[in-house]
């Protein structure tokens, strides 16, 4: 599946970085990078944490996640322009920069963005990956998608589809469409439409977790 921008409103409070953490491992899973959750939680921590220091507590922010080429992209929105990060030795005593000095440890690049009504503080983390997209590139994929036009042909012969690929929405109920028919397909010929579907779930979690084995 692409991996479509995110972004989350919260509340600049000490109680939120934990919750933050746990939606950005949750997210960074489905997106196929496990490798990358150390760092990213890190980077969430301390630019949220920055905010909460040199803004202040209670301040309304967000945090956006996205895919730039072959990065992860990081971001905390804020609405104070005038309070922007320092970088300071993290081996310093001194507290003040020394989160900025652990997002550049671990990032490729990081820098901020001034807007007319707030200020952007981005990281972006090398993701290691061949393609900017390399899922969407598996044989398993592009099999799926073209099964996916044919049976769209099939369902709807007056509408014509293309070599494109089909809209998310259209996709998307396609998709459900030929499983739920699958499953129909399996319960006429005798088997047990819940073990066939346990099956196909086990055979996609080894698939899936096979490429990052050696991570």
């Amino acid at each position: 599946m692409p991996r479509k921008p995110w972004d989350i409103a919260f509340t600049a409070e000490p109680a939120e970085v934990a919750a933050l953490r746990r939606i950005m491992r949750l997210h960074l899973g489905v997106w196929g990078l496990q490798h990358l959750v150390d760092e990213a939680q890190l980077c969430v921590s301390e630019l949220v944490s920055n905010v909460i220091t040199h803004v202040g507590p209670g301040t309304p922010a967000t945090l956006a996640v996205s895919m730039k080429n072959k990065h992860l992209r990081i971001e905390v929105h804020d609405p104070d322009t005038r309070a922007l990060p320092t970088l300071r030795d993290a081996d310093t005593d001194a507290e003040e920069g020394r989160g900025m000095a652990l997002v550049d440890a671990v990032a490729d690049r990081w820098g901020v963005l001034l807007r007319p009504d707030r200020k952007v503080t981005w990281c972006e983390l090398p993701t290691r990956l061949p393609t900017a997209d390399p899922h969407v590139q598996a044989s398993s994929v592009m099999r799926a998608e073209a099964l996916m036009r044919h049976y769209a042909a099939a369902a709807q012969p007056r509408h014509r589809v293309g070599p494109s690929r089909l809209t998310s929405t259209v996709a998307e109920e396609t998709v459900i469409a030929a499983i739920t028919d699958f499953l129909h397909w399996f319960r006429a010929h005798g088997r047990d439409a819940d073990d066939m579907l346990d099956r196909a779930q086990m055979r996609f979690e080894a698939e899936h977790a096979a490429p990052h084995q050696g991570l």
